[in-house]
């Protein structure tokens, strides 16, 4: 028997820690919950542990893999505030793109209308001269046949007058012949006692 060990015997001795030696760790693990080192599930499963060494080793690991997940997260958390920066930025730049296209097209439109505009005002313009000058041709052309015929009518006012004068010169000419006819029939009449030559006027 004396040769024999205990754990020969399925025997264990396990040793419980004593109140200071609790409170120290649990002081531990109060500290480590405070600063967030680890999680309560953590804090459970050490208060479980009857061994404090252990326990303390215990919380030592779970502190250290709570820091590697914590570092973990807060790089996925950098990048993907970087990457949500570069689309944000990306969409940023087409957004700048597409309102300068936007602006280029107002532009362009601006442009044509105002070239559409200065051509229709120019056709107007060119039509309303040519509504001008025919409008001007017609009455010079009305002013010239007024002009032909006040010319006209001078022109056949003076024929007319030259015609009265003709035929005044006419008459007074006829008259003095017959006038003087008169007077030699009537001497003939004297002289020769005979013929009357008052048939042969003419009126």
């Amino acid at each position: 028997m004396s040769e024999l060990h205990l754990y020969d015997f399925g025997i264990f001795l396990e040793l419980e820690p004593d109140e200071e030696e609790k409170q120290l760790l649990e002081n531990n693990i109060q500290m480590a919950l405070t600063q967030q080192s680890i999680e309560l599930e953590d804090a459970i499963d050490l208060r479980m542990i009857k061994n404090v060494k252990l326990a303390n080793q215990l919380l030592k690991i779970r502190r250290k893999k709570k820091q590697e997940r914590d570092q973990e997260l807060q790089q996925r958390n950098i990048e993907a505030q970087a990457k949500a920066n570069g689309e944000a930025q990306q969409m940023a730049s087409q957004a700048e793109v597409q309102k300068q296209q936007a602006i280029t097209q107002m532009q362009t439109q601006l442009e044509q209308v105002k070239a559409q505009i200065a051509t229709q005002k120019l056709q107007q313009e060119m039509q309303l001269k040519k509504e001008l000058m025919a409008y001007e041709f017609q009455l010079n052309m009305q002013m010239q046949q007024k002009q032909d015929a006040l010319t006209d009518k001078k022109e056949t006012l003076k024929e007319d007058r030259k015609d009265q004068r003709v035929k005044l010169q006419g008459d007074e000419r006829r008259k003095s012949q017959n006038q003087a006819k008169k007077f030699e029939s009537s001497g003939n009449d004297i002289l020769g006692g005979g013929i009357d030559m008052s048939a042969f006027d003419p009126r």
